[in-house]
């Protein structure tokens, strides 16, 4: 869609009838399934590959070329005169607001730790992203948010209240009316039979009556269960929501009364162990005499053992049916989570956390800790020869895992002890180390620990004492600079341990290692490169062999160091540009990887985890992908509330993915296949409207969408896509 153009009114939109669910390949005997459609096995044929031949008029065969770079949509659709989209994916991975709307505080990620006249500006065409405010204009006291009319909590806070508790006047004055979309009904009133949002529900009158007493007198009450929400309850406490970690333990870890146990002794034991490393190298200078060799043989005498050993861990599971979803900055949230678990992702990570955050306690990072319900369900697995662990139970399993990131040792032990202390459904605990993104970089922390394999390795063996019966896994960038590939020694040294470690400490204990086929300076400018993948996914393999090899029979490494995994082998799962069943097929057979994680292809297409479980591609028509839009609103509705803060999370959330997803092309459309994430759509229309729609990066149309769902913005409200920097403001729109 043109820029500028404008959306036809919702109504009719909604009205509009998709297309044809299945489309004939050009060689007439293959199909494009619809995603209606059951179909065992994968489609024989693919449409039309970029190698096929076109018959010209003097009969002469002549190949067709495919236009590297440009999505090859057929003709009839094409927009005349018009260019090729261009988005920056590097600027979207890198851009994050400066205001948390979620705490109302700067994201610790925008800071390297200086202050003052000396702290250096970010960088970026988005360092300014903010999404403004929406709020009531009368603030209701919560003694009064969840109870009828008559009869309202005690305030804590007394005649000190700065908070209304004239409900009869919120309704009137404090808030914007109440909504007609999504049929007027509360979300999760209907789903629950109870809506945590209380009188500041926008769908209130959905859920509430007013009711004649005896005396004459008319009471407001809400039409709730007898369980329903009272004004001393947690308000992060929300049905199907699971990791909710509570206001008095977060309060807790800001106060440092938190306890420690595992980290405290062994963070003492790793800072001498560190001091006497560093001594000895220093003894082993060119030039040292024999009282060098006896004062090195008197530091050798000083190294003791940890003052703890690894947990036996839980048996995970990694294979060919299960697609993993990545952890996703900004996107990678609760109800976007929960649409692709519904559309068969099997195993989820929460977005990126920062260590310290976490361990302060503060309110927004462990927001990232929640999950759904249907997160901690088993991942789909077929047992085979030599894939899976002895004694792994499927039912113990679950898909949710947690990733934390950290610049030294001790951050992220107590970050994993805090973790596993306090939230009950954890799959794992993953340590990145490839973010790109400059401030996280220059702190030392993500793709920063590429470069310290001795520091790496102290953290993953760090978090494996402290993790209890929860894995450790890591993920990696294929280094730092294009042409020093690195993750080949960093794999090795996960697996056994540096040279001078393995033999007294074992293996640090790293479950399972997921690498993205891209060096931190190459970002999102070239393809991902997945011959190297396959190299380090053959030398996971030859691990077997060498770990005979390194290891003494006399003194066998303690099994608690071992990774939990078949043969003591390394899980090892590839990342990059998989955005099709037939790219994660080829991944896993051919480069040899375990499975696949996707990243930005479950955000163009979240319905990649259905096609991969198909086996074939499915042309979603444009209704099917709208009703996955109204899906993450009520998704979004439950998750952050039906209030004006939570319909403004929802609001802010659901644009950040259209900013995505408007990059798909339908199958349909398209000359050749498959289709490739880094191919570039030149302007075209759709097969109808709704479809041309949906195809738009005007950042206007992705608003009139939400409209659809969320109503009118907030006055305040404010959005500015990661791939561009203009904004929007109700204001300006008139």
């Amino acid at each position: 869609m043109a820029e500028g153009d404008l959306v036809e009114d919702s109504k009719a939109i909604e009205s509009m009838t998709g297309s044809e669910n299945s489309l004939k390949h050009a060689n007439g005997d293959a199909h494009i399934a619809a995603s209606s459609d059951i179909v065992e096995g994968p489609a024989p044929k693919r449409q039309k590959l970029a190698h096929d031949e076109t018959k010209h008029a003097d009969g002469e065969t002549k190949p067709k070329e495919r236009a590297r770079g440009v999505a090859p949509i057929k003709a009839e659709y094409l927009i005349s005169g018009a260019q090729a989209k261009v988005v920056d994916d590097d600027a979207a991975e890198a851009s994050i607001a400066t205001e948390d709307p979620v705490n109302g505080k700067p994201d610790p990620r925008d800071g390297d730790g200086k202050k003052g006249k000396n702290r250096k500006k970010q960088g970026g065409q988005n360092q300014n992203r903010s999404y403004g405010h929406f709020e009531d204009a009368i603030k209701l006291c919560n003694s009064v948010t969840y109870s009828n009319e008559f009869s309202p909590k005690t305030c804590k806070f007394g005649e000190r209240c700065n908070m209304s508790h004239d409900l009869r006047k919120y309704l009137k004055e404090g808030r914007r009316e109440d909504l007609d979309t999504l049929d007027g009904k509360c979300p999760v009133f209907e789903e629950y039979g109870r809506c945590t949002a209380g009188w500041k529900c926008r769908f209130v009158k959905s859920h509430s009556k007013e009711v004649e007493r005896e005396d004459g007198r008319k009471e407001l009450i809400l039409l709730q269960n007898s369980d329903a929400m009272d004004a001393g309850e947690d308000p992060d406490q929300r049905p199907g929501i699971i990791n909710v970690v509570s206001t008095d333990t977060k309060w807790d870890l800001a106060r440092r009364k938190v306890n420690f146990e595992k980290s405290d002794p062994y963070i003492k034991w790793l800072e001498k162990e560190t001091d006497l490393t560093r001594k000895f190298h220093n003894s082993k200078k060119p030039g040292s005499d024999e009282a060098g060799a006896e004062a090195r043989e008197e530091i050798r005498a000083q190294f003791v053992d940890p003052p703890l050993k690894p947990s036996e861990k839980r048996k995970i599971y990694f294979g060919r049916e299960t697609p993993v979803l990545a952890p996703l900055t900004t996107q990678g949230n609760l109800p976007f989570r929960r649409l692709c678990v519904e559309l068969g992702a099997q195993i989820t990570y929460s977005e990126m956390a920062m260590g310290m955050p976490l361990v302060q306690g503060q309110k927004g990072e462990w927001a990232l800790m929640k999950a759904h319900e249907s997160e901690i369900a088993p991942p789909r697995f077929t047992p085979g020869k030599g894939t899976v662990v002895k004694d792994y139970d499927n039912a113990k399993d679950l898909k949710f895992g947690a990733q934390i990131s950290g610049n030294q040792p001790w951050v992220v032990m107590k970050t994993t002890e805090a973790l596993t202390k306090f939230l009950p459904h954890l799959r794992v605990v993953d340590l990145n180390c490839g973010c790109p993104i400059d401030l996280v970089y220059k702190a030392g922390a993500g793709s920063g620990l590429l470069d310290t394999p001795s520091k790496l390795e102290k953290m993953v063996r760090g978090m494996n004492v402290v993790s209890g019966e929860v894995p450790i896994t890591a993920k990696l960038r294929m280094g730092v600079r294009d042409d020093k590939p690195t993750a080949d020694k960093l794999i090795e040294r996960l697996a056994f341990g540096g040279h001078d470690t393995r033999d007294r400490l074992g293996a640090p204990g790293c479950a399972a290692i997921t690498l993205h086929g891209r060096s931190r300076q190459q970002r999102y400018t070239k393809s991902a490169n997945w011959s190297y993948i396959a190299e380090c996914s053959a030398l996971i393999k030859s691990y077997k062999d060498k770990k005979d090899e390194l290891t003494d029979t006399a003194r066998e490494p303690d099994a608690s160091t071992q990774a939990n995994t078949a043969d003591d082998k390394v899980y090892f799962i590839g990342n990059g540009d998989c955005y099709s069943h037939v790219d994660y097929f080829d991944h896993v057979d051919n480069a040899g990887v375990d499975t696949v994680m996707v990243a930005r292809g479950a955000m163009v297409k979240p319905w990649i985890f259905e096609e991969i479980e198909k086996g074939q591609y499915l042309d979603k028509s444009a209704s099917e992908r709208l009703g996955y839009i109204e899906k993450f609103v009520r998704y979004g509705l439950e998750a952050w509330g039906s209030d004006e803060m939570g319909l403004g999370f929802t609001r802010r959330f659901l644009l950040e993915w259209l900013s995505f997803t408007h990059r798909y092309v339908p199958i349909g459309l398209l000359e050749h296949l498959p289709p490739s994430l880094n191919d570039r759509p030149p302007r075209y229309k759709g097969r109808n409207d709704l479809e041309t729609l949906l195809a738009s990066d005007n950042y206007k149309d992705w608003i009139k969408i939400s409209e659809m769902f969320l109503g009118p913005a907030h006055p305040s409200f404010k959005f500015q896509p990661k791939h561009k920097s203009n904004s929007y403001e109700i204001e300006a729109e008139g």
